[in-house]
């Protein structure tokens, strides 16, 4: 037999396009439609409805760049259609290539309640089926002229992505806004003709399987008459039925499909078209949900659920009902699908209480999974904090976007820091918006890496990113491949279920241990350094307004601000969503961040100020209070106390042979040379010099960066091949306390002045040398008016060191010096928390930071004399174009230290210090800690009351420098009970509390353990 094969595809997609498709709305007839541009913000349902619309047709231009648009649509159904089916077609402008990424509409009845969502891949509304004739039909539909954002040709700049900037052009043309009747069987067959021409693409041309699926769509499309497809489509679709009934054999690859709309809680748009974002399409979800009784839908970020109870009342009702009946199924047990790189170690516990706490008081739900289909890697520390919330398996996808290599397992066990094992899954189908494509379904099948000791995986199905959702042709496609021979099996299941299945049939798999490093998006760790700054400095906010108000509470019976810790709890965690926290939403987005933190950081300030205040005692006296959040002593003030200041001494500072200055402590010998670079910094006690020979630290750094994609997310490694060293000096003054130009220079410091001017931008840098500290303090202003440029600041060090430690969640994770293999190579970029440090056996260097984030270390061996450089260089500002072309316009500060001679718990007790500075406060009421803890290996994380409002304390705790420790902590107040809990403060079954003596408890815990300890007050 001749080859066809071309001849018949090449014909079942011109027939399909252009004959079949058309035929599903067989009859049609305009509708009436008017419109109303509501002024500003969205407006209230009611004021929609009620606005003053004016006739409008299909053709004419509407939308305002992030405008709202109410349409009225209205007409009557034809009495000659009466048994028949009849949809409402509404096309807004739809480009069917961009669903979620442009306008949308909300549809509602005119009595308000909410009917559906319509997108670019769900434009009909069902009006009866049968309708009997002559029904009246009207329909408002709340259209939001969202603009395009990511458009064909990606990654250009645009003014679009601010309200304030992105004009008031009409963005979209207004289509078809028709009624029509809907022909079933021409659309069934559509699905019938998709499966099988999708599949048979994917077959073996040597196999049968393929050839049988060929000659059987060729009978079927000789069975239409082109002139009356709607009369012919039955009889095609009989010829289809034999091959469309072989069943699958027993050994197919099995996939769990689960009803999946991945909501981006801001990118392309703001926060508060989200909100609407999720009203359409939990509104779709649960009609579709009503019609499709074996469909099973799941959507994660109980902020989410939260936005629809809160603003779409109807809708959740829906909502709640089909969660109680199994078929609607919060997944992830999350506040938000945060990063999960750069939220401290506090805060990625937080976002499981909360977003676990809110599904358990709604719906009576534990979850057993986190979810995180589309974050940006993952942090080390992680599985132990799964775990610790009450979890115990993992999903995401984002893994496969990695560039350099290819990850070896899709089912495997992933071992954190401490040793904590998480069963995790990697979908195989490679995206978290499966459409039910044959290429997607064999592309799962192919890809799973598990074959041969596994069988199933899991497809989240549905349009995401923007939201949209399953649509009823996916659902269609699933029924037709439940079991059809060449086909991987299709069941839709729950998350739950499905992991069940997974870990019983493979109880023991591979395990990968450390981070899960997504080898791309790497610029996200420094991209709007604002939004990361405002980030840090709440979660140290958030620390110090819960300890002082639980101390206040405790020691004065002051009233404990339960409802607004936990409503900036609520917001701060919003803001580490995967595209606000990494820096690549709109410039909107980031503009209300800004503000929100400054608002957060202004009420947590006065949390704070109130609880010192209550604990000060009397403030008129002329004594002073140093109150220390700190979770190490500090002047003298034990961790989590407050008392008087203590002495300090002084530091000097001489000028330099040969330009420059010199300062010094007695602990440091600091020299400025006259370029105002750091020449040396020596460590008097080691007798031993940090800065590497011929080198200067603290060397500012600018690189041009315009990576290949995605600019606020990516830096490709060809960025290192330009580099200009900023050596160019406008000033360089020393500063003595008492001096006017001193600031806030601390008692009986001493320090030097940088200022240099580049490109368009400028930088003035105070390098500070304190008494009785081995550190040297720098702090960096930036008037930043650079574009597509990096901006480092480097610190060559002479240390041999194969490896460092970045710290991350409730420890640190250590990363290669070198570059043995391409997945160290591919670690170019890397995330820390508060501090970097690297150590020769016997004496280390650390480097921390108040703000920053991205950071690389590279090592060379000098040819002089044959010792190693380790280089450090932290990522400061970049400047990408997109999505915001204006990111990291204007002033920026940040705040570093140098610690040389430090180990990793120095490193650790100075990464605090710089991001929880001393507090001074009038008064003469010393404070004694709520707990104390007599090894400081053994670090509290959170002081608080419990979240249940009964007035027990909640201290978190966890050993931070990588090795056993056992400590004692002590308790200062009268208690009458004492549990080992989990994240959300419930005790745990299968730990014995430890026994309180003589008012304090032993602990030993393994390396970076984390306990949590539920104190009942007496």
């Amino acid at each position: 037999m001749h080859d066809d094969r071309s001849l018949v595809e090449a014909r079942l997609k011109r027939v399909l396009d252009e004959r079949i498709r058309p035929a599903v709305y067989p009859e049609s007839i305009p509708l009436d439609v008017a419109v109303w541009n509501a002024p500003g913000e969205p407006v209230p349902v009611e004021e929609g409805l009620a606005g003053p619309a004016e006739p409008v047709r299909a053709g004419d231009r509407w939308g305002a760049p992030w405008g709202t648009s109410w349409f009225r649509v209205s007409g009557t159904v034809p009495e000659k259609w009466a048994g028949r089916t009849v949809e409402a077609v509404l096309d807004l402008g739809f480009d069917e290539n961009m669903p979620g990424f442009q306008c949308e509409g909300l549809v509602y009845r005119p009595d308000g309640t909410p009917v559906k969502g319509l997108n670019p891949r769900n434009q009909w509304v069902r009006i009866g089926a049968p309708v009997a004739g002559g029904e009246e039909v009207l329909l408002h539909v709340e259209a939001a002229s969202n603009p395009v954002i990511l458009d064909y040709h990606p990654f250009l700049p645009t003014r679009l992505g601010d309200k304030e900037t992105a004009g008031s052009e009409p963005q979209y043309t207004l289509a078809r806004m028709d009624l029509a009747v809907f022909d079933e069987t021409v659309w069934q067959l559509i699905q019938d003709l998709e499966v099988l021409g999708e599949l048979m693409a994917e077959l073996p041309v040597d196999g049968a399987r393929r050839w049988e699926i060929l000659r059987a769509i060729s009978r079927a499309l000789d069975a239409v008459d082109l002139q009356d497809v709607n009369g012919t489509a039955a009889a095609a679709r009989e010829r289809l039925a034999e091959v469309l009934a072989t069943p699958a054999p027993a050994t197919a690859h099995r996939l769990s499909a689960v009803g999946h709309a991945h909501i981006d809680s801001a990118w392309l748009w703001p926060l508060r078209e989200t909100v609407r974002k999720v009203a359409r399409t939990t509104a779709n979800m649960t009609a579709l949900l009503e019609d499709e009784p074996e469909f099973v839908f799941a959507m994660s970020q109980a902020q989410q659920f939260a936005w629809i109870k809160e603003h779409r009342p109807e809708v959740y009702a829906k909502v709640k009902q089909a969660v109680a009946d199994g078929r609607f199924v919060p997944a992830g047990g999350m506040w938000v699908e945060s990063d999960t790189n750069m939220p401290g170690s506090e805060a990625m516990a937080r976002q499981f209480v909360h977003g676990k706490r809110f599904f358990l008081d709604e719906f009576g739900i534990e979850n057993d999974e986190a979810w995180l289909p589309d974050t940006f890697g993952f942090a080390a520390g992680l599985p132990q904090i799964i775990k610790a919330a009450g979890s115990k398996w993992l999903l995401t996808q984002k893994i496969s976007w990695s560039t350099i290599n290819k990850f070896p397992h899709h089912t495997f066990r992933w071992e954190g820091i401490d040793g904590t094992r998480i069963f995790t899954h990697f979908p195989p189908v490679d995206t978290y918006n499966c459409s039910m494509t044959g290429q997607q379904i064999a592309h799962a099948a192919k890809n799973f890496k598990e074959k041969g000791v596994a069988r199933h995986s899991l497809a989240p199905t549905g349009w995401g990113d923007g939201g949209g959702g399953t649509t009823r042709e996916m659902i269609a496609k699933a029924a037709r491949l439940r079991s059809l021979e060449g086909s991987a099996t299709v069941e839709w299941e729950a998350p739950g279920a499905f992991f069940a299945k997974a870990e019983a049939e493979y109880p023991n798999p591979p395990v990968w241990v450390g981070e899960l490093y997504l080898e791309l998006h790497r610029a996200t760790l420094t991209s709007q350094a604002k939004t990361k700054q405002g980030n840090r400095r709440s979660e140290h906010l958030l620390r110090e307004a819960e300890l002082w108000a639980a101390t206040a509470a405790v020691r004065t019976g002051a009233s404990y601000p339960y409802e607004q810790l936990d409503r900036i709890w609520k917001t701060v965690l919003l803001h580490q969503f995967h595209d606000i926290l990494p820096g690549s939403s709109i410039a909107w987005v980031h503009r209300e961040a800004e503000k929100t933190y400054a608002a957060v950081a202004a009420e947590l300030n006065g949390i704070v100020d109130t609880a010192q205040r209550a604990l000060a005692g009397d403030t008129s006296g002329g004594t002073t209070l140093l109150f220390n959040s700190a979770p190490h002593a500090r002047g003298g003030v034990p961790a989590g106390a407050a008392g008087p200041v203590g002495g300090s001494g002084s530091a000097q500072l001489s000028p330099r042979e040969g330009g420059g200055y010199v300062l010094s402590n007695g602990l440091l010998e600091v020299e400025v040379d006259g370029r105002g670079l750091v020449v040396s910094v020596y460590d008097v006690s080691a007798e031993r010099e940090a800065v590497a020979p011929g080198e200067a630290a603290n060397l500012l750094q600018i690189h041009p960066d315009f990576p290949n994609q995605w600019d606020a997310w990516d830096v490709d490694e060809f960025y290192r091949n330009t580099v200009t060293d900023l050596t160019d000096l406008d000033a360089l003054t020393p500063v003595e306390e008492g001096a006017p130009s001193a600031g806030a220079l601390p008692a009986g410091a001493v320090g030097v002045r940088v200022v240099r001017g580049f490109g368009s931008s400028k930088v003035t840098q105070l390098l500070t040398l304190t008494p009785g500290v081995k550190r040297l303090d720098i702090d960096t202003e930036v008037d930043w008016h650079e574009t597509e440029k990096f901006l480092k600041a480097a610190f060559p060090l002479d240390v041999h060191a194969e490896r460092y430690a970045s710290e991350t969640q409730f420890g640190h994770v250590y990363r290669a010096t070198h570059t043995n293999t391409s997945w160290e190579a591919a670690k170019f970029e890397a995330c820390n928390h508060r501090f970097v440090h690297l150590e020769e056996p016997g004496w280390g260097v650390a480097l921390v930071n108040d703000s920053t984030y991205g950071h690389d270390v590279t090592r060379t061996v000098r040819p002089s004399d044959a010792g190693t450089t380790t280089t450090v260089r932290v990522s400061l500002l970049r400047a990408p174009r997109f999505p915001d072309p204006e990111t990291d316009q204007g002033v920026h500060r940040f705040r570093h230290a140098l610690a040389p001679g430090a180990s990793i718990g120095d490193a650790v007790r100075e990464g605090y210090r710089v991001n929880l500075p001393e507090r001074r406060v009038p008064g003469d009421a010393e404070v004694a800690p709520l707990v104390s803890v007599d090894n400081d290996a053994v670090v509290v994380s959170a002081v608080k009351l419990a979240d249940d409002g009964s007035g027990d304390l909640v201290v978190r705790l966890y050993e931070s420098t990588g090795g056993r420790a056992k400590a004692r902590v002590g308790i200062g107040f009268e208690t009458t009970g004492l549990a080992v809990t989990d994240l959300l403060e419930r005790p745990l079954a299968d730990v014995a509390p430890p026994e309180a003596v003589d008012g304090s408890v032993q602990l030993a815990l393994r390396p970076f353990e984390l306990i949590t300890l539920r104190l009942t007050r007496g």
